[in-house]
């Protein structure tokens, strides 16, 4: 019988243990894990997911800062704003909101935050650590997954799994951890050759390719386990994924929706990592101290 992997409740529960760690943290430190989020321009999609995610830092227990400022914020004021946050170590993490205007290099923007406080995982420190095999900050998309994957009991091991888009939040960073976990990756795009036959033998489907219903039930073998990152809007205007749910669920063992699968899981390893970034800097506060 297929099972719908609900992202909304594990995340529920994910970020009800880690507002009992910050509590914990906090009546023995003194200090609470900081989030700080900025925000260019008025983008009604980006001032959504940023509303989710002010709101989940404040469940957890976390200092959380919205930092708004106007689109026509020139690229050299944007970057003196980061380094504000990077030298105040009240902020343990910090999220600019993507996208950016086109007159600002995106690039130059995500490569400006400290690595200790990138909680998204995009600087090349951290990528470069998790690609060499030592992680400190991962893409929280793939990250979240992986949580899905544990808990639903998905065994990855000797497993086939296929990925279907090549970015590098989500694509290539889920493909390493799949890599890590022991199955035998394939990653493809939307230029890949006979990619329904390929997507057929894969046990494991994991589709982000930014298109509508992309993945029909002919892309689908017989109880694989199929996770959805899409977030689009169908013919009618009403929010759908990659994968065309209604006619995969039927065959899949395990499926996420959308909405309610992997956005609520993204968003909870984003405050998971802010929390880890929070022990890291208290754990070198303590070896400064003791340093003679």
């Amino acid at each position: 019988m297929v099972a719908v992997m609900d992202g909304k409740a594990l995340a529920a529960k994910m970020q009800g243990r880690l507002a009992e760690k910050t509590a914990k943290l906090k009546a023995e430190t003194g200090e609470e894990p900081g989030l700080v989020v900025i925000l260019v321009g008025e983008n009604p999609a980006s001032q959504v997911y940023v509303r989710n995610k002010e709101r989940s830092a404040l469940a957890a227990g976390f200092r959380s800062e919205v930092v708004r400022v106007r689109e026509s914020i020139s690229e050299e004021e944007l970057l003196q704003l980061i380094d504000k946050y990077n030298q105040d170590p009240a902020w343990h993490g910090i999220l600019v909101q993507l996208p950016l205007p086109d007159h600002i290099d995106e690039e130059n923007v995500l490569f400006a935050i400290s690595p200790e406080k990138d909680v998204d995982g995009f600087h090349p420190t951290n990528m470069g650590k998790f690609w060499s095999g030592h992680p400190m900050m991962i893409p929280s998309t793939p990250a979240g997954i992986m949580e899905m994957f544990k808990e639903y009991g998905v065994e990855l091991e000797g497993k086939n799994a296929l990925v279907i888009g090549r970015s590098n939040i989500v694509g290539k960073p889920m493909a390493q951890l799949l890599l890590d976990a022991n199955a035998t990756v394939t990653i493809a795009h939307s230029r890949t050759k006979h990619l329904a036959e390929l997507a057929r033998r894969a046990d494991i489907l994991v589709v982000a390719i930014g298109r509508a219903k992309f993945v029909t039930a002919d892309f689908v073998k017989e109880g694989a386990v199929v996770i959805d990152v899409g977030m689009n809007r169908d013919e009618n205007g009403k929010l759908c994924g990659d994968v065309d749910f209604a006619a995969v669920e039927p065959i899949a063992s395990l499926i996420t929706p959308v909405p309610g699968g992997v956005g609520p899981m993204t968003i909870t390893m984003l405050m998971e990592q802010t929390y880890q970034a929070c022990e890291r800097f208290l754990a070198l506060q303590a070896q400064e101290l003791n340093q003679p």
